[in-house]
């Protein structure tokens, strides 16, 4: 059964408090969740406020489906963040 692990590094330069942070983040962690069927979550920097790392998961029935389907979570993540998406990484692998 192979899982995808998406990892979002993310710039918040206009949020001045957490609260400002998560209510954005939260629109961008919602927008993904309900495009995509992935398990998407703050996973770090979760007391800092202009930055964040967002981890989203989903099991496929092979790889080939799994790496287009990340391929369009990637582009999506691109199109909503802009700028502000400093990086990210995309690890697929097999459970047995």
């Amino acid at each position: 059964m192979p899982i995808v692990f998406c990892s979002l590094e993310i710039h918040l330069p206009h949020s001045h408090s957490l609260k400002e942070k998560r209510s954005v983040l939260r629109k961008v962690v919602d927008r993904l969740r309900s495009r995509f069927n992935f398990s998407v979550s703050e996973i770090e920097h979760q007391e800092l406020w202009q930055r964040a790392r967002v981890g989203a998961v989903a099991i496929g029935p092979n790889r080939i489906v799994l790496e287009g389907l990340s391929a369009k979570f990637i582009q999506e993540s691109e199109r909503i963040l802009g700028g502000d998406l400093l990086r990210y990484d995309v690890d697929i692998f097999d459970y047995e």
